[in-house]
Parts: C-alpha cells; structure tokens; sequence
C-alpha cells in the first residue's frame, strides 16, 4: 500500500481559460450530433470502461482523499469509491430495462392508436461537484448522465485539489473529452462554465451557490437538479433505545467529521430523556474514537484553514457537555456536544457542516414537530422512537428530503432509493434509475392508426358538441 504521507501538498488548480471551455463545450455538441451516445452498447461499453478505471485507481483516490482531509480508508471506500460502483453496478444490470420505451394506457378518443414515453439524453451536460465526498458526489450523478446517454462536463472542487487531480487525470486517461471530460479551477473556472449554455446542469453544494447556478441556468432556461443541505434534525423520543440511537446519531454525525449534506445537524430530545443521551452519546465517541480523538487513525479533518476557523467559533455557542478541543495546525476539532444552545445561537443559523452537535430539549412531539417546521425544509430528518404511532406522526406532519426511522444516513446506501431535497434544501431526486431518469427527456408520442378517421374532430362543428359531451361523459 502507498504511504500517504508520501503525497506532496498541491495548491488549488489554475483557472481553465473561458476559450478552452467554448472549444470544450463545441466538441461535446459535435459528439452528441454524432448519435454515438444513443447506442446502447456504446453507453455499457462507457459504463464498464469507467469501472474498470475507478478500480485502477482506487489506491490513488484513498491517497488523495488522505491527502485532502485525512479521510480514513474504510470511509473513503465505503461512502466515495464502494458507492460508485455499487452505482455502476446496478446501472449496468438495469440500463437496457430502463432504456426500453414504456407503453402508455391509451386513450379511446384516439382510436386506433398507441403511446409510448421514450426517454432521450438531453445532451451537453454539466455536473458540478462539492469538497466533502469529491469522488462520490461527482461521479454518481456522472454515472446516470452516461447510463442515459448524455456527453458531461465536470467541474470538481479546487478545495479538495489532489482529489480533483485523480478525477481530471482518470477521465483524461480513458475517455475522449469530447464525451467526458473535466474542467479543473476555481470560482472564476465555474463562472466561466455558467455562462454557456447546456443541456442539463447537475449541483451539489451550498443553498447560496445554489441560487447562483440556478440564476445562471434561467439565463438559457437549462433544467437544473440542486443537491443542496440544510439543518437537518435527529429528534429523539422518551421511548426510543437510547443507546442505539447515541451510537446511530453519533456515527452519523462524525462521519467524515461532520462533512456531510446529510449528517445530523441538531438533535431534539424529549427533555426527561436529555441529560441520559448526552452521557451515551459521549461515551460512544469515546468508544469510536478513544481518549483522544486527535490521534484517531478513524477521525477526518477539516477541510481547509476558512472552513475550521468558522467552526472553532461555534465552540463559544452554549456549554461543552464533550469535546471543544481544536488544533488549528492539524484543522482538528474535537467531537463535541453543546448543550444549553438556544435558537438564536449563531451555531444554529446556518448548516454546521462540522463534528459539532448542539443538543436541544423538547417537552412534547407536538412542539418538536413545530420546531422543525418553523424553519426551512431539511434535506434529512431522523426519529428515533418505538412507537408506530409516533413515527407516523412525524412522517405525516414534517417535510423533508429523505431520512431513517431509528438511524442516520442508511437511506442514501440503498441505490434504488431516489435521493434529494425540498425547498431549499435542493430540487430533483438521483441515485439509480431516478438518475437515469433524471438525465433523461422523456418524449411522449402517439402512434396513429391510417385505417379510421372520424370526422367528429374536423370543422365544421355545427350541431357536434351534444355528441362531444356524451363521448366525453361515457369515457
């Protein structure tokens, strides 16, 4: 196994000039022109290339995710490489099902005929991907773009730069740019991208560079997905197995040290029960990540020097009841659980995106369910309870992206599951044949039959509309 102390430190990549970009997006268009992409063999032929290319690379990926943030190598498999081609996996088993034109109930107004939904790639497509799991994030939803046939772009993000550089030079190394291809830069880079038009724009990152894509995209009117975040809540019922539910919250919440779209960014516990899972919940970081979390070979980093000073500064919000320890050299924040936050608290203003987990006490289900919805939808919400009829509650009367009953993030292991948020936490689903059908146009057309033509339909319509009524009526 490569040493990962080995890698040198990269700077962030140098701007991709606005002309590259033009030639890019010209040969991408000719490509699509082409219809080599509508083969189906051509997509699988693609598919598989791209498999066998991650697992050529996956000790370069596990190093430069090393690199990035310390990300230990069981999470760098399970939730970025493993997941891909758990992705790939199952696209290559179902395109040709999925690919198939699906056959419409007919209606007898237009006797004889017969319909059919065609799904078609849209085309050029641009997919751009977030620091916090480089690989997965990007090439997942690359996965349904090729799966239904479209040529993409990919911009990666220059925070986690050795990851971006694995990602430009796989690509480069196995497919023609003129299918594939990735776009390496910073700001200046994505606005250059955001200028022109394509196809279809795929997102994930922040609510706030959300909006900015989505404006750049109504400039063309280009359909966007927006894989955005949000707080998203963990509420902890008196009657749920606290133990299960420290150890499920906490593992959700330190994977990837917090990181993550999905992890729980607040938990509300029923107040009698308060005191009880903060204990639990200490100890299960001190199970996962001993004494002292710092020399932890399981517990990541910060990302970069801007993302770590935003979170010390939290540290001040409400009481340390775990943790609070932060080395700024090694961008550590330790696990830690505030209690005693209010509302107002800056730590609860805005998405934590850290190892940090504010604990607030509710008195009844009613009055967490109000909580939750006094603020935007989340992309994630957790409950823990036994009860059925609680669970039923809080289903019926929250909104959100996705979530678990009794766990955290599971729901995003399942790749037939649809995958994304609501309201501000993001537009569109993906993962599987939703992203397949995400990537995808569905054209609708109608077969007609040459041997029937009613005149019921042609002008003029004197004395018809009884009969109209009554056909109308009957069906």
């Amino acid at each position: 196994m490569a040493s990962h102390h080995a890698i040198s430190q990269l700077s962030a990549p140098s701007e991709t000039s606005y002309e590259t970009i033009l030639q890019l997006i010209d040969k991408q268009r000719a490509f699509f022109a082409s219809g080599q992409t509508f083969h189906l063999e051509f997509r699988e032929e693609r598919l598989r290339q791209l498999q066998v290319a991650i697992r050529q690379n996956e000790q370069a990926l596990f190093d430069a995710l090393y690199a990035d943030f310390r990300k230990p190598e069981m999470e760098a498999f399970t939730t970025e490489v493993g997941f891909v081609e758990q992705e790939l996996k199952l696209t290559l088993k179902n395109l040709r099902k999925w690919a198939k034109p699906k056959k419409i109930r007919e209606s007898l107004l237009n006797f004889p005929a017969k319909s059919h939904v065609y799904p078609e790639p849209y085309g050029v497509t641009l997919i751009i991907g977030p620091w916090n799991y480089p690989f997965q994030l990007m090439f997942n939803p690359l996965v349904g773009a090729m799966a239904a046939g479209n040529c993409a772009i990919l911009k990666p993000s220059e925070l986690t730069a050795h990851t971006s550089a694995v990602m430009a030079r796989l690509i480069r190394d196995n497919f023609d740019e003129a299918h594939i291809a990735v776009v390496e830069g910073g700001v200046t880079t994505a606005q250059r991208l955001l200028q022109e038009r394509y196809d279809y724009i795929f997102f994930t990152g922040s609510t706030q560079v959300g909006r900015t894509v989505m404006k750049a995209a109504a400039e063309h009117l280009t359909p966007v997905t927006l894989e955005l975040g949000g707080k998203s809540p963990a509420i902890v019922a008196e009657d749920a197995d606290l133990e299960l539910a420290a150890r499920r919250i906490a593992w959700g919440k330190l994977l990837n040290v917090g990181q993550t779209c999905v992890a729980p960014d607040y938990v509300l516990v029923q107040e009698q029960v308060k005191e009880d899972l903060i204990q639990l919940i200490a100890q299960c970081i001190k199970d996962f990540y001993g004494d002292d979390p710092a020399q932890s070979p399981d517990y990541a980093r910060i990302v970069n020097d801007r993302h770590f000073a935003r979170l010390k500064g939290y540290l001040n919000n409400g009481v340390v009841r775990a943790g609070g320890q932060a080395d700024a050299a090694s961008r550590y924040i330790a696990p830690t659980i505030l209690d005693q936050v209010s509302w107002e608290s800056p730590v609860m203003q805005e998405e934590i995106f850290g190892p940090i987990l504010p604990v607030l006490p509710y008195r009844s289900l009613k009055e967490a369910i109000q909580m939750v919805n006094d603020h935007e939808k989340p992309l994630a919400l957790y409950f823990f309870s036994s009860s059925k009829e609680r669970q039923q509650r809080v289903l019926a009367h929250t909104h959100f992206g996705g979530g678990c009953i009794n766990d955290t993030i599971s729901h995003l292991i399942n790749p037939n599951m649809p995958f994304g948020g609501v309201g501000s936490s993001g537009i569109g689903s993906y993962h599987g044949q939703s992203s397949f059908d995400l990537f995808s146009n569905h054209k609708s057309v109608l077969h007609r039959g040459t041997w029937l033509d009613l005149p019921l339909r042609y002008p003029p319509y004197q004395g018809r509309l009884p009969l109209i009524r009554k056909l109308f009526d009957w069906l």
